[in-house]
């Protein structure tokens, strides 16, 4: 068997057993070991490789990015930002068709700004929205599908884990990642806020029976209103700010926003120490469940390049040429979103394709932008839609079934599609900032 087939036969093998049900991380730590056992035909080098991946797979610096980023979205949450957020964006928006579910997007993509993490938004918004969105004739499906599709606005807007990890793998600047998500954010938002104006003025039956008019239990301000933006833009303009100006490297930022976003929640009286211990340990979970995967892709990488897959898969698919390839890497990764999470997609992939994009000739920058919207379509796709399973789960009208969520969502990833060509179409949509 040669190098080249003991690495297809590999791929074939982690795909049945992630579809299985095997852990992911487990599965390419075990698949790569043998892989590199196989093709150098020596179990020392092999348990050489695993040792090195394991010892310095995430020692730089640089993976600090991913901690400090889960803790600041953790302290956010617990500060309220998400309510006080969508209170004002439903105060300024209560007048136009529509309006209430446009704002549940602008303070979706807000919160996405000191998050990073879909899920989060999505778990957030359900209990907040959802709840307003039925009250004003929103029809089941439509009020968590707004929740469930804009809270995929955490992936793109900057702070944006999956950013952060496909810099990492394609080792490129995480900061030029978040600024090249912030065109491509602001049009995917617009974009929701059209789609929700046009389903609610000409699709009534799947909209529902929408009031014109908001009216609000608490009477809004322009103070009131100033006062519960202000922390949350203070952090929106210190992270990007920052990073644009070139003040904070990504680490540096992560870092900065974490205090920022513990000194709000302790201002406002949100944190005890039961609470603390909370977001403490909840970041650990999350953030030594996503590193042991990077140490794993790290591994996994390396297998990939002694075999010579990607430089076989680049050979078949540069007879497509530059358009090709993207449909079909699209096309892909919408595939791999129905049985996948989005961070293993990322890892799984990512190392295959990048070499093949450099020999196109492929900005990665764009093309990191194309690979996080194209995840981020998967958050939404049945049957394993991560997003659409927090908004179930974190709903309290049990009335309302998954399909409704899964229903609700096929406008927005209609939109999402949309957009996704655009930015292959004009990469300077994603680059222009960078620059």
């Amino acid at each position: 068997m040669t190098e080249l087939q003991i690495g297809y036969l590999l791929i074939a093998a982690m795909v049945f057993l992630v579809i299985a049900g095997m852990q992911v991380g487990v599965v390419l730590f075990s698949l790569s070991f043998i892989g590199i056992w196989l093709i150098k035909d020596n179990f020392e080098t092999s348990s050489r490789m695993l040792a090195l991946s394991s010892y310095s797979g995430i020692q730089d610096i640089v993976f600090a990015t991913i901690p400090l980023f889960v803790l600041m979205g953790m302290f956010v949450s617990i500060a309220d930002l998400g309510k006080d957020t969508f209170e004002v964006a439903e105060w300024l928006l209560r007048k136009i068709a529509g309006g209430l579910g446009m704002a549940v997007v602008v303070a979706n993509a807000i919160f996405a700004a000191v998050t990073g993490i879909s899920i989060a938004s999505a778990a957030v918004f359900t209990r907040i929205a959802v709840p307003e969105l039925l009250k004003n004739g929103y029809s089941p499906q439509l009020a968590v599908g707004t929740v469930a599709g804009s809270s995929i606005l955490g992936m793109l807007i900057p702070p944006s884990i999956l950013f952060i990890l496909y810099g990492i793998v394609a080792e490129e600047s995480i900061g030029k990642l978040f600024i090249a998500g912030v065109i491509p954010g602001i049009i995917m938002s617009i974009a929701f806020c059209v789609g929700i104006y046009i389903m609610v003025v000409y699709f009534k039956g799947f909209a529902g029976t929408v009031k014109s008019s908001v009216e609000l239990a608490n009477a809004e301000t322009w103070t009131t209103a100033v006062q519960k933006l202000v922390p949350v833009a203070s952090l929106v303009v210190l992270i990007l700010g920052g990073l644009y100006s070139g003040v904070f490297t990504p680490t540096e930022a992560g870092a900065v926003g974490a205090m920022g976003a513990f000194v709000i929640a302790l201002i406002r009286g949100r944190l005890t120490w039961k609470r603390l211990w909370r977001v403490l340990v909840e970041t650990g979970y999350v953030s030594v469940s996503i590193l042991i995967l990077l140490i794993a892709a790290n591994l996994y990488s390396r297998m990939l390049t002694y075999s010579g897959v990607p430089v076989a898969i680049g050979e078949v698919l540069e007879g497509l040429g530059v358009v090709g390839f993207f449909a079909v890497y699209i096309a892909i990764i919408i595939g791999l979103g129905c049985i996948l999470d989005s961070t293993s997609i990322l890892l799984i992939v990512v190392p295959i394709v990048v070499p093949i994009a450099k020999g196109f000739g492929i900005d990665l920058i764009h093309f990191g932008v194309i690979t996080v919207i194209a995840v981020e379509i998967g958050l939404l796709t049945p049957p394993l839609g991560l997003s659409a399973f927090a908004v179930k789960s974190s709903l309290a009208d049990q009335t309302i079934r998954l399909g409704d969520v899964f229903k609700g969502s096929m406008p927005f990833v209609a939109v999402m599609l949309i957009v996704l060509v655009l930015v292959v179409v004009f990469p300077a949509l994603s680059t222009y900032l960078v620059r």
